[in-house]
């Protein structure tokens, strides 16, 4: 089980983690793109691993459990290494505190909708919320050392579209909860 494809792409978005941060710890261009690098395998990793899973029959426990741990972390540890490298400040801490928080919040739902074996299926807008915050953290990652996008830098580009995510954020966690909350009220019937 373990040593099937999707559970491996898995297990390296994990291992993905420490290499990011240390390559941002660094400070450099080079240090900064080949974050980039390594962020973008992860991010293409979260998609291949469920669906690799899904067409070749390999879904499995493991990576039912493991995989949306792998994205929290993953997510987690990148905005905390950058409001660290103070790539994120001030009033753009919002966004990223309301990313954190709506990951906290869904984990918390699926766990106790699993006990009473309810599933919370992704939604479409869900999706394009994790589009987007990928996008815009990619952008953060390489901030200072990306080109201008017009009067934008790189680094304002990314922190408008974490607003963005922050905002589809809030909407779909918003839509968990309210399924969720009908779940909690059956379950306490």
């Amino acid at each position: 089980m373990m040593s099937r494809l999707p559970n491996i792409l898995t297990f390296s978005r994990i291992a993905a983690i420490p290499v990011v941060v240390g390559l941002l710890f660094i400070g450099s261009d080079v240090g900064n793109w080949t974050a980039l690098g390594v962020y973008i395998y992860a991010c293409v990793t979260d998609f291949l691993d469920g669906y690799l899973a899904r067409a070749w029959k390999q879904q499995s426990s493991l990576g039912r459990f493991l995989d949306p741990v792998a994205d929290k972390l993953f997510i987690a540890a990148i905005l905390l290494i950058l409001v660290g490298i103070d790539r994120i400040t001030g009033v753009a801490l919002l966004p990223a505190v309301v990313i954190l928080c709506r990951e906290i919040l869904v984990s918390g739902l699926r766990e106790f909708l699993a006990e009473v074996r309810v599933g919370v299926p992704v939604n479409r807008l869900a999706k394009w919320k994790t589009t987007i915050q990928m996008v815009a953290i990619g952008f953060l990652v390489t901030a200072e050392s990306g080109p201008d996008f017009g009067p934008l830098t790189t680094l304002e580009v990314g922190l408008y579209g974490l607003w963005a995510a922050a905002l589809l954020t809030l909407v779909t966690g918003f839509d968990y909860l309210l399924a969720g909350l009908k779940h909690i009220h059956r379950a306490e019937s």
